[in-house]
């Protein structure tokens, strides 16, 4: 019968003449539209984006004066990638049209979408030079190849090859979700001429490793300087050390004598995201200090190219960039990096290091500049994205879409609020409130205690896709969120915090947040909750399973870690455990016995959910059939839910639905939660 009560109170709204709002729910999420790949024209006055929406996606100009909207194409696919030229009159972008990915040019004048690359291989990302001379595209190739040809024939052989057998001789064998096959990124340079990409030619030819680095870099990993004569881009030597170093360097290639030298070889930590000024007179990066430490704080480091002289920016600015770029006045770096729960965009001047704030609350996605205007998305807890466009000193700031108004204006949303408490050792730590949809002054609430991964994460101010903390509120739960000691945002020696701590102060912050939260807030009821993470989040609620097993009614255990010996045996980045533990299961044993949740296995009764993608090769699933082993051995309520084609995230649409359906109704059931559920869910 509770299915029916949010139909039966919209029923009755209606009939009284009332607008009737119903909560959010996965299938409102699935559905929204999403503005992605904006740019601004260089002369700052127009902008085009693509547009998914009802399930398709097309490209759309808008006036940023008057406001006018053109559809540009409305061809079958998502276009993507979009980059002006240099004169604002076309625009360039990849799309599959038949031909594979490929990369194409629209004049904004009219007309068709004509094709500049003609490749035998799909082009997975490209850079134009200044002028438009050049252009640089990532091709998955065969290493040893000296043809296009051969790689096609290569990828052949491979597919046609009747045995199953996989053989290896080095790590990595498999990375996130894909097994090694041999192939690897390349880039590759051609001249442009009369609108059509000439012959390409391999910047990399030989060298078993990948630029840009595998599985999320793209193209923000290359550059062009300002006249086109040399490529900068980030990646790893060749060699066998891959799995256990976070040595990435800047490669710059001479493109006339394919000279390659390595700019940061003094640098044994992470380079990344090189970027010319456009008068040439800078280069910058960003640049980790700690070797083996993936959440390091980036620098912002800058060389001036005139004089060689090599300097940090703003080095006082305790905060680690997410992307960084030039605008077209040469002194203003953008840069994007969260800063207490949200995710902010800053302006800083090159040559003073003093910084601007252009927008801080909520999280700043994709950022693009043209004659000192800066156009951004933006999206926050209760918002997905939009466009926003500001000057780059700070003024100005306007919205330009509201994409999804008509989709929002029926559903309701949570209340939502940032707090803070003295966490571990009296420091202060920070984290959210969300108010359930419906919310009723003197009732208490279920609480949803949500836990995020990483470690060093955040869930923040912000829409998201999979872990939308807004849907919780919608079935009726208070939503709690703590970005507990090792969460980034707050300074890089909160960051550092929980190595080798993984159980320490993160879970003290954990205990505490909950208990203040609830005193300061009577209508959150904690003495009904359920805990549930994903990843590190995963690996609390296993934490928790074991060492705080009197609190919850129920727990969600999402690709969590189980066996800290086992999972370092079995993951992929293996710089990544021996950082956090200290060094291998060999040499610092006790630190992975000290934090392995399956020491405390026999402390669990708490029942338990939990779910794994069979394609995660971060958290193997084995870890998730680890963990319900030992629940179902010492017959402990669970539920072990798998999903044969996901890996560390669940991305298909369908699955996601599942997901959530699992995850509510097991809450529902532990906590006795009767909220109304909009569509019967």
């Amino acid at each position: 019968m509770k299915k029916h009560l949010w139909a039966l109170s919209a029923l009755a709204a209606t009939l009284a003449g009332q607008a009737v709002a119903k909560p959010l729910d996965v299938n409102d999420v699935i559905n929204l539209n999403k503005v992605h790949s904006a740019v601004i024209a260089p002369s700052g006055n127009a902008m085009v984006y693509g547009l998914k929406k009802d399930g398709e996606s097309n490209l759309y100009w808008q006036d940023l004066t008057s406001g006018e909207v053109r559809q540009l194409t409305s061809v079958k696919g998502t276009e993507h990638d979009l980059t002006f030229s240099q004169d604002g009159a076309s625009i360039y972008f990849l799309a599959d049209r038949g031909q594979g990915t490929q990369l194409y040019r629209l004049s904004l004048s009219g007309g068709e979408a004509l094709a500049v690359t003609h490749l035998p291989i799909d082009v997975a990302g490209y850079k134009l030079a200044p002028g438009g001379s050049k252009v640089a595209v990532q091709l998955s190739v065969w290493p040893s190849c000296d043809t296009l040809a051969c790689s096609v024939e290569k990828r052949g052989e491979l597919d046609g090859k009747k045995s199953t057998d996989k053989s290896y001789d080095q790590l990595f064998v498999r990375h996130w979700d894909t097994w090694a096959d041999g192939f690897v990124n390349h880039l590759f340079v051609a001249d442009i001429k009369d609108g059509k990409a000439g012959d390409v030619v391999d910047l990399m030819q030989g060298q078993n490793t990948d630029a840009p680095p595998k599985p999320f870099s793209g193209m923000e990993e290359v550059s062009f300087n300002n006249d086109g004569s040399k490529l900068v881009y980030s990646a790893k030597a060749p060699g066998k050390d891959h799995p256990w170093t976070t040595n990435f360097d800047l490669w710059e290639v001479d493109l006339a004598t394919k000279a390659t030298q390595n700019l940061t070889s003094d640098n044994t930590a992470w380079d990344a995201q090189p970027t010319f000024s456009p008068d040439g007179r800078y280069l910058a990066w960003l640049a980790m200090s700690k070797p083996g430490y993936e959440a390091d704080r980036y620098r912002i480091m800058l060389k001036d190219l005139r004089s060689n002289q090599v300097r940090e920016l703003a080095p006082q600015w305790d905060r680690s960039p997410g992307s960084i770029q030039f605008a077209s006045d040469a002194k203003t770096l953008l840069v994007t990096a969260q800063d207490t729960g949200q995710y902010g965009l800053y302006a800083f001047n090159v040559d003073f290091g003093d910084m601007k704030v252009l927008s801080r609350d909520g999280a700043v996605g994709q950022v693009s500049e043209g004659a000192g205007r800066v156009l951004f998305s933006k999206n926050s807890l209760d918002k997905p994205d939009d466009l926003y466009l500001v000057d780059k000193d700070g003024f100005g700031l306007k919205q330009l879409t509201q994409v999804n108004a008509d989709k929002l204006k029926d559903l309701d949303m949570g209340d939502f609020a940032q707090f803070s408490f003295p966490g571990w050792n009296n420091e202060t730590v920070y984290g959210y409130w969300i108010k359930p949809v419906g919310y009723v002054e003197g009732k208490k609430y279920p609480v949803a205690y949500l836990i995020h991964g990483g470690p060093q994460g955040s869930f923040s101010n912000r829409w998201h896709g999979r872990w939308n903390a807004e849907l919780w509120a919608a079935a009726g739960y208070a939503v709690v969120m703590v970005d507990f000691h090792g969460s980034t945002g707050y300074g890089q020696g909160f960051t550092d915090s929980i190595a080798g701590d993984w159980g320490g102060k993160p879970f003290e912050d954990l205990q505490k947040g909950l208990a203040y939260i609830a005193k300061q807030e009577p209508w959150i009821d904690a003495d009904n909750a359920c805990a549930l993470g994903g990843s590190y989040g995963g690996y609390m609620v296993n934490w928790i399973a074991g060492n705080w097993n009197d609190k919850f009614k129920c727990l969600v255990n999402h690709a969590g870690l189980f066996d800290m010996p086992s999972m370092y045996y079995t993951t992929e980045e293996l710089w990544f455990p021996e950082h956090e533990m200290g060094g291998t299961p060999y040499d610092n044993a006790p630190m992975y016995d000290r934090w392995n949740p399956a020491k405390f296995v026999k402390n669990w009764k708490t029942p338990m959910l939990v779910i794994h993608g069979q394609k995660d090769f971060r958290v193997p699933y084995s870890q998730g059939l680890g963990t319900f082993t030992a629940l179902q051995r010492q017959g402990i309520e669970s539920r072990f839910v798998v999903f044969p084609d996901e890996n560390h995230w669940i991305l298909n649409t369908e699955n996601l639905k599942v997901w959530y359906k699992e995850v509510l109704g097991w809450m529902d059931k532990h906590t006795g939660n009767q909220a109304p559920k909009a569509n019967g869910k």
